[in-house]
């Protein structure tokens, strides 16, 4: 067997950054939401700089605490009460998170759902330590009959409670890019119009820096650095699912950590699936929860691309194949030559 758990980022910052400009730049990074996560600010005097992204690193570490499934939270108090069959009194705040995960997995077809967290829990890829060996096929066949979801909660009002017990939530796939918006609502209400924040390769931007515009890499999935590089205009968000960021192999196969709801096996079919999502009061949460029902369609993103209203797509299929949006094809510039074929797509 062979895990990685933590590994290349989806996308990579650092290098481009530093070849952009060389004004000076705020940075201050940390480990929330089990990833690296940075914020960076430009054009700012430190005094104001440091106190903003302190701020949204404050929000980020709430919302980890609030929302963590497998750790004493709000969140795994109510996964606890809808095994015992109980309701649950939630926050506003949680009450609005899981209404909006509902309507998101509605558009996505089901193939975006975080009420899959049994499945998580059975395949461990809730660990920082990835498994030696696959789930019990007797427990993984139970919950494909039972096959729970998010759309078996029933909300109501502040009142939270499930037809089936099976069901508990996972945030993993969601809270990045909630975190994302959050943050530029803070940055914006220090004063901050030029910055850079990313959650494990999860990236939206405000601004500029110094007039150029920020470019951020997206990483190649079977080779070292990136494969093409893109320049984000002010709002707009990026995010990447790939089979290398989380995985194990038995037997010279490999299982990623995206599973199919429908089937409760890991997806496959692709290597690596990029949205770019245009400036939108939820353009985060877009770029972070987009990626992965359109990684797990393989080669039927399209009908989601268009349910979910994402335009800007780059696919690698499980073969290496590139599939490009007409729309993404303009604003990639490719690392190196071109690869071939290359699939445009309307």
């Amino acid at each position: 067997m062979r895990g990685r758990c933590l590994g290349l980022p989806a996308v990579l910052l650092w290098a481009l950054l530093a070849a952009c400009s060389r004004a000076p730049l705020h940075q201050q990074e940390a480990f929330v939401f089990g990833t690296r996560v940075e914020v960076l600010i430009a054009g700012l005097p430190e005094a104001q700089a440091r106190p903003a992204a302190a701020a949204v690193l404050r929000e980020f570490d709430r919302l980890h605490r609030t929302y963590h499934a497998w750790k004493p939270s709000e969140l795994s108090a109510l996964n606890a009460a809808l095994a015992a069959g109980r309701v649950q009194t939630v926050s506003e705040e949680m009450a609005e998170l899981l209404a909006d995960a509902q309507r998101l997995a509605r558009l996505s077809d089901g193939l975006f759902d975080p009420g899959i967290g049994r499945l998580i829990g059975l395949w461990g890829f809730q660990s920082d330590e990835l498994p030696g060996s696959l789930p019990d096929e007797v427990a993984l066949a139970a919950w494909r009959r039972a096959q729970p979801g998010i759309a078996d909660l029933l909300l109501a009002g502040s009142q939270v409670s499930s037809r089936q017990r099976d069901v508990a939530l996972d945030f993993g796939g969601y809270l990045k890019g909630v975190a994302l918006d959050r943050a530029v609502r803070i940055l914006r209400a220090h004063g901050v119009g030029n910055a850079l924040l990313n959650i494990g390769g999860n990236v939206i931007v405000l601004g500029s820096r110094n007039g150029q515009r920020w470019r951020v890499g997206i990483q190649h999935p079977r080779q070292p650095g990136p494969m093409a590089t893109i320049e984000l205009d002010d709002g707009e968000a990026i995010g990447t699912s790939g089979d290398y960021q989380r995985y194990f192999e038995v037997a010279g196969r490999r299982y990623c950590h995206l599973l199919d709801p429908r089937n409760g096996m890991p997806a496959t079919g692709t290597q690596a699936l990029t949205v770019l999502i245009s400036p939108h009061p939820a353009a985060g949460t877009l770029s972070d929860v987009a990626s992965k029902p359109l990684f797990i369609a393989g080669s039927d993103w399209q009908h989601l691309a268009r349910r979910l209203q994402v335009t800007h797509v780059l696919r690698v299929d499980g073969e290496g194949r590139w599939q490009l949006s007409k729309a993404m094809q303009s604003r990639l510039e490719f690392v190196g030559r071109p690869p071939q074929p290359l699939d445009i797509v309307p």
